[in-house]
């Protein structure tokens, strides 16, 4: 275990914004590839994006998630499928730290450990001696191809006992990854799926959702850091907005470097800047990119508060946190289709990135818990003075 100086916010989006330029060469083959390509791989970790949320004892960051969103931001200019992968390893990577001290101690061994995960319970699971064994498929594994670990969920169905579904700490080797991630959006993520088979889990490596849900961790090192005394949902919302304000951001770049450069067909316009309906996109969609700003760093400021402070978080608050998650979403995928709608005929080739960002935000939008409509709802119950309908606030 070491300790290490740690690097600024200014210092970790700066590594961000350095690898924009091979992230982007590489953007292409991640689509056709269906993965992140190795070399992006290591410069992440050389960049140290896969620290950010590992514990200081073990070299990392133990970064706020205003830095998490500021340095997805930049990776989510370059590439939504990088970023993507990038932020979904910072989530269970976090949830690894709510895990007994000594099973961090063999999960953070291995140098910039990539782990990821799922929150679905679509595995069952049996108690046995000194553990239990799983059985089940999950799907939308971002990043498993290149994880040395996963967080997975699945069902404990024990005699007498009521069902609870529980999470667990796996190594990749003990899966079977099934390569079904053909998709029309952030297809460069590798979001395959994994198979477990009779996999038996040591005890110290399972623990009841129901618990981390709730805040109540294992962990008794982590229990005095501010990053680690919060809670699952909202940690995992404001780990997951900084991909969308980089995708927001990189479609208004992306219109802009074209707009003084091509006319609009069939009409008396030579250049589509001189245009006043292009004016009126250039302002609603640039507006709305703010916005998505807006609603990412107020997310993040209401975490990384909650986590300084140690303090308990309200019913509200925690909608709240799922509400600006798809403020976020719902804005940017508003923003991004001004711009595309704006972009033209030419802008379906494949080389041209508007194309790809489109098709990009509207997987982000169609995230089980990404959902704008979702979100909505749930805040709106909250506010109405109705319990969620759902476990995960």
């Amino acid at each position: 275990m070491t300790t290490i100086d740690l690097p600024t916010r200014e210092q970790l989006v700066r590594r961000a914004s350095e690898l924009s330029p091979l992230i982007k060469k590489h953007a292409a083959w991640a689509e056709e590839n269906r993965r992140i390509h190795d070399e992006s791989i290591e410069a992440l970790a050389d960049a140290g994006v896969f620290k950010l949320r590992v514990p200081k004892r073990y070299g990392g960051y133990e970064a706020d998630t205003r830095t998490l969103v500021d340095v997805a931001t930049e990776l989510g200019r370059a590439d939504a499928s990088t970023s993507w992968t990038a932020s979904v390893y910072w989530i269970p990577t976090w949830m690894a730290c709510t895990f007994p001290d000594e099973v961090q101690d063999e999960v953070f061994s291995t140098p910039d450990v990539r782990i990821c995960g799922t929150l679905s319970p679509s595995a069952m699971a049996a108690p046995v001696d000194g553990g239990i064994v799983v059985n089940g498929k999950w799907s939308f594994i971002s990043g498993a191809h290149h994880a040395h670990w996963q967080e997975i969920i699945a069902v404990l169905v024990a005699p007498d006992q009521q069902p609870v579904p529980v999470m667990a700490l796996v190594p990749m080797s003990e899966l079977q990854i099934v390569d079904d991630w053909y998709t029309s959006g952030l297809k460069g993520t590798g979001s395959v799926s994994t198979v477990a088979q009779d996999l038996f889990v040591p005890s110290a490596r399972v623990i009841p959702l129901p618990l981390v849900l709730q805040g109540q961790y294992a962990s008794q090192l982590n229990a005095n850091s501010p990053i680690y005394r919060n809670a699952l949902l909202p940690v995992a919302s404001a780990s997951s907005v900084g991909t969308v304000v980089g995708v927001a951001q990189a479609a208004k770049e992306a219109f802009f470097e074209r707009v003084g450069k091509r006319k609009i067909t069939y009409t008396a316009y030579e250049n589509q800047a001189e245009a006043p309906l292009t004016h009126l996109q250039a302002a609603e969609g640039t507006l709305k990119v703010d916005q998505v700003g807006f609603h990412a760093h107020r997310l993040t400021s209401l975490v990384d508060s909650k986590g300084e402070q140690g303090a308990e978080w309200k019913l509200e608050e925690r909608a709240q946190a799922r509400a600006d998650m798809g403020a976020v979403v719902r804005l940017a995928k508003e923003a991004v289709d001004i711009f595309a709608t704006a972009s033209g005929g030419s802008s379906i080739y494949s080389d041209v990135p508007i194309q790809r960002i489109a098709r990009d935000i509207q997987a982000v939008n169609l995230h089980a818990l990404m959902h704008p409509n979702t979100n909505n709802e749930l805040y709106g119950r909250v506010l109405c003075g109705l319990e969620p309908n759902t476990l995960y606030i």
